[in-house]
């Protein structure tokens, strides 16, 4: 047993490489571009970081793991964390996937700026992968360089951890540390590349597999490996399924269907916007993973995307995420029928993923209002409307939630002249005060009465009611403009909003004192900043 008291990190982490251990590797041993077939991963090392720094750690992730706040601020973890030594029991590799991308496969893809440097098991038997992403480059780095920035990797770091403590399923994040080495890139590909400081973050998962892996095995044909993957994906992320066979698969992949609904629901809870819902982006246990261009919806506009690649075409809009997680199980589906050989198992689960995210988004939209539980005879007509005044102006969904939250329902105080005392009510939330005409008092006055009838019917006490809306409707999300003004900070030196950052979205839910800057809607200097509202 390892234990707090350990002093190096040899001794303090446990490390079990199933992976790498269970499913072939690479024959080749160059770091060269290249397909690389009849194969799983690629071993390859870190690029050693020339001056490497600790911006930032998750003391929870690090616990979670066995490792102490004193290990953590050691330079040995800076050390191992920056990709500048690898301990004996790691096994350094890149792992070979494929994927769709905007709906059009792309064949073979992989880990193009991580490596993966093994799996460490706690002290409870959980199985944590840890990966440095910008660490350098790969066989699967295509035309990129392997590392990564500051802005990219504070953003990852941060999301990341606001997203675990909103409940969010998600990937984890480690540490974030600079490399001391300038990277270069065209921020807003313009034909004008600029020198940017380099960073890596240590990301962690019980598991990084993705439907592309499993994707790319079925394109080129190779079934056995399919077969021997999605065995070694049971026994060691699913083993609660029994060992594998015919209907283990099935079973497997209904669990899929329902871990992708479930995590999705939940970022329609908040009004995050993943961005990039590749196939290669998808978790099969439903995690939120890879933080590239992302955000949160803050004028409620289901339309809205934070990529600027996908401007136009609007794929994975924040209204057409539940759509695009079926077409992604569609195409996990095809790709596993070769070890099923049968297509109603799987169509049925697909038809499982759609009631599934209907029934869990119809109890989670009950929740955000505060309700007993959902009527379908009455509370899909009250969600409609409210979803639709919320498109009339331009309404904060967070502060909306949280000011409906703060609503007296029982006493029904200023109901009889509602209209004046609702707009102030919710005066926080609206961007734009021209727009609260006489049209939209009505409807929202309308509405408030529809709702204080509704909750009438529960008899929830006031307190109450409060209390569980504010469980599930936060009042401190990661902004994108918040994440900018961290970031350039951080550029010249001053990590101090990261950490305070760090440690207000550890408590996304609660009242924090002097902190209430950090919760306010989106500023106008930010409407159209870069990298305050869409991101490349």
């Amino acid at each position: 047993m390892k234990s707090q008291g350990d002093r190096h990190l040899e001794n303090a982490l446990h490390f079990d490489n199933t992976y790498t251990r269970e499913l072939p590797a690479d024959p080749e041993s160059t770091n060269e571009r290249r397909q690389v077939s009849k194969s799983c991963y690629s071993r390859v090392r870190p690029v050693k970081a020339g001056g490497p720094e600790l911006i930032a750690y998750s003391k929870e992730m690090a616990e979670e793991i066995g490792l102490s706040s004193a290990l953590c601020e050691s330079e040995e973890f800076v050390q191992v964390f920056s990709g500048n030594k690898v301990l004996s029991g790691m096994d350094p590799h890149a792992t070979c996937y494929g994927g769709h991308q905007f709906g059009t496969w792309a064949g073979q893809l992989g880990d193009g700026r991580v490596i993966n440097l093994g799996e460490v098991v706690n002290d409870e038997g959980r199985r944590w992968v840890l990966q440095l992403k910008g660490a350098g480059p790969t066989p699967y780095s295509r035309m990129g360089d392997g590392f990564a920035v500051l802005r990219s990797s504070i953003r990852e770091f941060l999301c990341s951890e606001a997203m675990y403590h909103l409940g969010i399923p998600t990937t984890r994040a480690l540490s974030l540390v600079t490399t001391g080495d300038q990277v270069i890139r065209d921020m807003f590909y313009d034909g004008h590349p600029q020198p940017e400081p380099g960073a890596i973050v240590c990301r962690t998962a019980p598991s990084f597999t993705r439907f592309g892996n499993f994707e790319i095995l079925t394109w080129r044909g190779e079934l056995d490996l399919l077969r021997r993957f999605a065995d070694y994906t049971i026994r060691t992320d699913f083993p609660h399924l029994g060992e594998p066979s015919k209907e283990v698969y099935c079973a497997w992949f209904d669990e899929v269907c329902k871990k992708t609904a479930e995590m999705i629901v939940h970022w329609r809870r908040t009004g995050f916007v993943h961005g990039v819902m590749n196939t290669d982006n998808m978790s099969v246990l439903g995690l939120t993973i890879d933080y590239g261009p992302y955000g949160w919806i803050e004028d409620y506009d289901p339309g809205w995307t934070p990529n600027t690649t996908d401007a136009q075409g609007r794929r994975y809009r924040f209204g057409n995420q539940a759509e695009i997680g079926r077409w992604n199980l569609v195409q996990l589906a095809n790709a596993i029928h070769p070890l099923i050989n049968e297509v109603k198992p799987l169509e049925d689960s697909i038809e499982t993923y759609s009631n599934h995210f209907r029934d869990t988004w119809q109890r989670m939209m009950a929740d955000k209002l505060g309700l007993a539980g959902f009527n379908k005879e009455s509370d899909n007509e009250l969600i409609t409307d409210m979803l639709d005044l919320l498109q009339h102006v331009e309404t904060d969904m967070t502060i909306f939630f949280r000011r409906l939250a703060a609503l007296e329902v029982q006493s029904n105080a200023g109901h009889a002249s509602s209209a004046v005392h609702l707009i102030e009510h919710f005066s926080d939330a609206y961007y734009v005060s021209e727009q609260l005409n006489d049209e939209y008092k009505d409807r929202l006055d309308t509405w408030i009465g529809q709702y204080r009838s509704r909750l009438n019917q529960d008899k929830t006490p006031d307190n109450l009611r409060r209390e569980k809306m504010n469980r599930v409707n936060p009042k401190y999300i990661f902004r994108n403009y918040i994440a900018q003004l961290a970031i350039d900070k951080a550029e010249q030196g001053d990590n101090s909003m990261v950490n305070e950052l760090l440690e207000v979205l550890r408590k996304p839910y609660d009242e924090q004192p002097g902190k209430d800057e950090l919760a306010k809607r989106r500023p106008e200097w930010a409407r159209h900043r870069a990298g305050c509202a869409m991101l490349s």
